[in-house]
């Protein structure tokens, strides 16, 4: 088994970083979700979506996904914006426009997701990932990047 350890992922690439999710037990990823490498673990994970972005998969595509990430250790949430407009890929930690969609779930399931050791369809099915707004979107959303395989 891997240890997970979140505190220089800048160094870890992302097919190395899916393969540790993979490894690593619910529990402590929940442990870690839970502790003050949080901030650092989603910023990370979001400061990479521009470069995993698939312009040529986006066509016209143009939205705003708000990601939020359940599950503080104060009992909140995180929120996340990606806009995705002509072509292009930009995150923020303090979203400021409207979503065209948003993604609610909790960190364990989230880091399973960005990193393809788990299903969305699946996971929206069972209600471990909720969708609001536009469903088409939600289901097209992976394809607009480069995700690693475990």
């Amino acid at each position: 088994m891997t240890e997970f350890d979140p505190s220089d992922l800048t160094s870890v690439d992302p097919k190395k970083f899916a393969q540790i999710v993979k490894s690593t037990p619910d529990s402590q990823l929940a442990e870690v979700m839970q502790s003050d490498l949080r901030g650092k673990v989603l910023d990370e994970v979001f400061n990479r979506m521009p470069s995993t972005f698939r312009p040529d998969r986006a066509g016209s595509t143009n939205a705003v996904v708000h990601w939020v990430i359940t599950g503080r250790p104060d009992g909140g949430s995180d929120t996340y914006e990606v806009v995705i407009a002509d072509g292009t890929c930009t995150t923020s930690g303090t979203p400021q426009r409207e979503p065209r969609l948003t993604l609610t779930l909790g960190p364990v399931e989230f880091l399973k997701v960005v990193s393809s050791n788990a299903n969305p369809v699946m996971m929206f099915m069972t209600g471990k990932l909720k969708a609001k707004g536009d469903l088409g979107l939600a289901a097209n959303i992976a394809n607009l990047f480069d995700l690693p395989k475990a």
